[in-house]
């Protein structure tokens, strides 16, 4: 969906419509923007922005609390206009779906009808915008779906999902981060082309298990099947500095944007955890975890500030710096009932058919 949590709340307010506008946070209080209106993003600003510094960008700046319960009931309609054309469809968060429409239940000869039978019955049914994306497999649709934002639609056929790729600026590819790509970059590899040109040795080498990954990607190949009604494992969310922290002053507020992430994710899916795993990357690469298991389920934002604040106080940094900071919830209340949603990390809002 486009700017999916924003563009619900310009679809309901009419004042809001045409106006920046961001989901999420407060211009005079610590928090972060969930969601951004088109009309926001003219002005660089983007979700896990902090509110201040958004506010900074625009002064004219909507900020509108969330209503997760709205945003769920509208994610509902969606899923069940998809469940008109397949029963495959794994939802990866409220707002962004894929859908296996190789066999069908209209018998449709063409994914890209389906999209754009899709993109319609969205439009009509809730007044929303989507964009699609459509090829061979998951890794190719989600680059498709990027391509042409917002109430797009991109098609990426058998013969030419290789050019596609090679074509490709490296960071541009989805789960390539900022980092990731700064070292890809240190290597040489600045496309698609280049990394296609590395061996499976040498990434695995310099990236480990997910060499393979690239490697395969720099191929257009994803044997990733679509996963419908996936048991949820854990929900949570992770930032990658482009700076490295220095001062514990820096990494405890940092520590606290990212609670309130994982705890709006928590909120979002109506539901909670017990036990809180707290990641560490530091500036040589080396990443620890440690986690701890509380007495009860909870989405608590000063819980899991509690929690994972006395986690990293736990650890004896010895002067060295941090450049990703995470928190996971896991042990999830009612786990094996609900689909698994794995959100992302600040990385994307689409829809992918």
């Amino acid at each position: 969906m486009d700017a999916f949590y924003a563009s619900v709340e310009q679809r309901d307010n009419s004042q809001y419509r045409g106006k920046p506008l961001v989901v999420g946070g407060s211009p005079n209080q610590r928090g972060v923007v969930a969601a951004a209106s088109y009309e926001a993003r003219k002005f660089g600003i983007h979700s896990a922005m902090p509110s201040v510094v958004a506010a900074a960008k625009c002064p004219e700046l909507i900020f509108v609390p969330p209503r997760f319960d709205v945003y769920r009931e509208v994610s509902a309609q969606i899923h069940d206009i998809f469940k008109r054309y397949t029963d495959v469809v794994e939802g990866v968060a409220l707002d962004e779906a894929y859908l296996d429409v190789t066999e069908n239940k209209q018998n449709i000869a063409y994914a890209s009808t389906i999209a754009r039978l899709i993109k319609a019955a969205i439009l009509e049914e809730t007044l929303l915008t989507a964009t699609a994306g459509v090829s061979i497999n998951k890794f190719l649709a989600k680059m498709a779906s990027g391509q042409n934002k917002p109430n797009g639609l991109t098609v990426i056929l058998p013969q030419s999902a290789e050019a596609f790729v090679e074509g490709l600026a490296i960071e541009k590819f989805h789960g390539i981060g900022e980092v990731t790509a700064a070292k890809m970059h240190s290597l040489g590899i600045h496309t698609g082309a280049d990394l296609k040109a590395r061996s499976l040795a040498e990434l695995t080498q310099h990236f480990g298990k997910v060499g393979h990954h690239y490697y395969k990607i720099a191929r257009a190949e994803d044997d990733r099947i679509v996963e419908p009604n996936r048991v949820r494992k854990s929900i949570g969310a992770e930032t990658s500095f482009a700076v490295n922290l220095s001062s514990r002053t820096q990494m405890l507020h940092e520590l606290e944007q990212i609670a309130l992430s994982c705890q709006q994710r928590l909120e979002q899916n109506s539901t909670r955890g017990r036990t809180l795993t707290l990641k560490i990357k530091f500036s040589d690469y080396q990443q620890i975890t440690r986690s701890k298991t509380m007495p009860d389920y909870t989405r608590s934002l000063d819980i899991i500030i509690t929690t994972a604040t006395a986690l990293f106080e736990s650890i004896e940094l010895e002067h060295r710096s941090i450049r990703l900071l995470g928190i996971a919830l896991s042990n999830l209340e009612n786990a094996k009932q609900t689909q698994v949603i794995q959100l992302p990390l600040f990385e994307y809002v689409v829809n992918e058919l």
